[in-house]
């Protein structure tokens, strides 16, 4: 799924974005293009790698495809690097390029039917594998169970388990979240008597006396609230951060989760047709592409408008594939458009999204396989589960159910702003042999839709960093295969933390004393590498490559 959801197990459990409010330090401004030998923060260099070795270079434009839930092409940051597919007559209703999409002028929408209506809310990949089992076996006595049934009706127990797991979080998350609204409210209505006032700000907030005759209960619920609530910023976050939760957890239960709930028809394809391509629209943006646009603007806002953010790569064009709901990805859909983006001349794929469950893996693998000969590079999110990708299986991945393992692919693990033992993103998945690399990932502010920008955290920003590192070094080493784009993203990676003792994501909690401390683990442990993306190491190992 493309979006994070937080459970809201308690009163006061909050997301990680609104605690990071409370922290006095803030993430330096660009700090993902930055250097920890320049400004000493682990950002990718991408400053210090454009005013030290590229001067005088010459350079190729690199299209870059972000396959994602779309891209708002109009950004003021992004409308300039859009890829502009340059054999088709824009709006004219006539496939001009002849490669079966109708006006695909930015891209290619793959969850879109005809008439221009738009799938945004997709099922889990879990519910869309329980539901014709759940049709069939719903109430049905074990012991009737046939021999010829006993697999399916195997699946279908483990199937329904999970989603009974899945569903009872989302059901307390949303109680919890409800309930922390209805206890901030009822502190609001307190300080709206106390001071004689309609609207609550935060100085109201901040100057509240709690009253002697307040429980205890009460008093304690005030404490915990000022101590995550310690600005006008933070008060703001919070009330948004229940309203997006809210949202969040409304919909994991009434689509995500919901087995009567199938958006497929909008489509109106043959889905279970997996050679099937030729479906979907031309809106590239869709109904939400808040995702893929910040993840757009990651890699390529405009550097040279002297507005917005700056994109890690120059020249750049952004070519937009929509597939991506909120939701589960549909494998068909992915396929399609890794195949869309590799014969319309990306030659690096972002892909910040990823699920547990597969429906057609064998379909993806042939994609990927198709971009792997023709030396285009796929880059992906780690995930956001603080989970070992060792251990788990998440798809899509770089392993072949055939065999053998993708030459083309990065998995990418998220960094922290912050130093030492909180370098790594607490969310962050990692592997020792799942995960190649880590790459900036919290606190990242890029491309807002319909204008401005906001600041994201998730493996779904670390890997747009990583990818835009893989675009820089292509523009100037236009030559380098993807295999070759990997090893040298690898190669190069800064393992000057390796052997530093860090938090480990997901770390379970040990007493000590009174107090709590996370397990500590090597950060080399974590992944493949050992590093951390760093482009100017990068720029300079392509350059020593070149002159051999």
């Amino acid at each position: 799924m493309k979006k994070i959801f937080f459970v809201f197990a308690a009163v006061l459990s909050i997301s990680l974005s609104a605690q990071k409010n409370s922290a006095p330090a803030k993430a330096p401004e660009n700090w993902f293009n930055l250097s920890n030998a320049n400004e000493h923060v682990h950002g990718v260099g991408t400053e210090r790698t454009y005013s030290e070795l590229t001067k005088g270079m010459k350079m190729d434009t690199v299209i870059v495809c972000v396959l994602d839930g779309g891209v708002d092409y109009n950004h003021e940051d992004l409308k300039d690097v859009m890829w502009h597919n340059p054999r088709e007559i824009p709006g004219n209703g006539i496939d001009d390029d002849k490669n079966g999409y109708v006006d695909d002028v930015y891209g290619w929408n793959f969850i879109g039917g005809k008439n221009g209506e738009n799938v945004e809310f997709d099922n889990l990949e879990l519910v869309r594998l329980l539901r014709p089992l759940d049709k069939r076996f719903k109430g049905k006595d074990a012991n009737a169970i046939t021999p010829s049934e006993k697999a399916d009706f195997d699946q279908y127990l483990k199937l329904k388990a999970a989603y009974d797991v899945k569903y009872g979080e989302a059901k307390q998350g949303l109680g919890g979240l409800m309930g922390f609204k209805q206890a901030l409210g009822m502190v609001k209505d307190a300080i709206k008597k106390q001071r004689s006032i309609d609207t609550v700000m935060y100085a109201d907030f901040a100057a509240y006396v709690v009253p002697e005759t307040a429980t205890k209960q009460y008093k304690h619920l005030v404490s915990q609230l000022k101590k995550f609530i310690v600005s006008e910023e933070s008060w703001k976050d919070i009330h948004a951060e229940i309203a997006d939760g809210l949202k969040q957890l409304s919909g994991m239960l009434d689509y995500n989760l919901n087995l009567e709930y199938d958006s497929r028809s909008i489509v109106g394809d043959h889905y279970e047709d997996a050679t099937e391509k030729y479906y979907g629209n031309n809106d590239v943006k869709g109904p939400d592409a808040s995702h893929g646009t910040h993840v757009a603007g990651i890699i390529a806002a405009n550097r040279f408008n002297n507005i917005g953010i700056l994109g890690v790569a120059a020249p750049v064009k952004i070519m937009a594939v929509r597939a991506v709901p909120n939701g589960d990805e549909r494998d068909k859909d992915i396929a399609n458009g890794i195949r869309y983006a590799v014969d319309n001349g990306a030659k690096i794929i972002n892909m910040s999204f990823g699920k547990s469950y597969a429906f057609n893996k064998g379909a993806v693998d042939e994609a990927v396989k198709y971009a792997e000969s023709k030396g285009v590079l796929l880059v992906h999110a780690a995930g956001n589960d603080n989970a070992n990708n060792d251990l788990i299986t998440d798809y899509p991945n770089d392993h072949y159910l055939s065999g053998g393992i993708a030459t083309n692919w990065i998995e990418v693990g998220a960094l922290s702003w912050q130093t030492g033992a909180k370098i790594v993103a607490p969310f962050s998945n990692f592997g020792k042999t799942e995960v190649d690399v880590f790459s900036p990932g919290v606190d990242i502010n890029s491309c807002k839709v319909d204008g401005g920008y906001i600041a994201e955290s998730g493996t779904s920003m670390a890997s747009p960093v990583c990818a835009g590192c893989c675009a820089l070094l292509k523009v100037y080493f236009p030559e380098l295969t993807a295999a070759q784009l990997k090893s040298i993203i690898e190669q190069s990676s800064d393992k000057s933390m390796a052997n530093t003792k860090i938090n480990c994501p997901g770390g379970k909690k040990k007493m000590i004393g009174k107090g709590m401390k996370a397990n500590k683990v090597k950060f080399g442990t974590l992944s493949k590498t050992g590093g951390m993306v760093d482009v100017y190491a990068a720029f300079q190992l392509a350059q020593s490559m070149q002159k051999k």
